[in-house]
């Protein structure tokens, strides 16, 4: 089954109605990170609760590029719709495979903060459905949680490659 959520664009990340926002510092620089990043396929070797990723675009990815993520109860259609090599990427889910979300995005910044150090600051923008949103501060603590553990996975991914 398909439930389809709506575009929005980089103002949601100011205006949804739940957002998460996570700041690691890595020591590797924004373009070194930047190319895992943009390696989609490898995802699952840092982002723990993503099992696959596929690519759904061509190479080379840019604005307009899209991928489909598997994790453990839910599959996510996403649209990138910044995409900034070496610094920024934003995508929007297009759709999923459970009603989590009327509409949902997430946001990849990269700021040199010293020589061969990157400040990695992951957001996530969300306006739930009910069920998520009756969920309340479970709800909450699950993606809090989910969110965190992605950017300790990669600064340690990043960090040992």
């Amino acid at each position: 089954m398909h439930f389809d959520c709506r575009p929005v664009d980089a103002s949601f990340f100011e205006s949804a109605p739940m957002r998460f926002e996570n700041s690691i510092e890595i020591v590797a620089t924004p373009a070194r990170v930047f190319a895992i990043l943009a390696d989609g396929p490898s995802w699952p070797e840092w982002f723990h609760a993503m099992h696959k990723v596929v690519m759904t675009s061509a190479a080379p990815y840019g604005v307009g590029t899209t991928r489909t993520v598997s994790l453990a109860a839910v599959t996510v259609e996403e649209h990138f719709f910044r995409w900034e090599p070496d610094h920024r990427f934003s995508f929007y889910v297009n759709g999923t495979s459970m009603p989590l979300a009327h509409a949902m995005a997430e946001d990849y910044l990269l700021e040199e903060i010293a020589p061969g150090r990157t400040r990695f600051t992951y957001t996530v923008a969300l306006e739930p459905n009910m069920a998520v949103a009756l969920g309340g501060p479970f709800s909450r603590m699950y993606f809090e949680s989910m969110f965190k553990s992605a950017c300790e996975g990669l600064k340690s991914h990043v960090e040992k490659s």
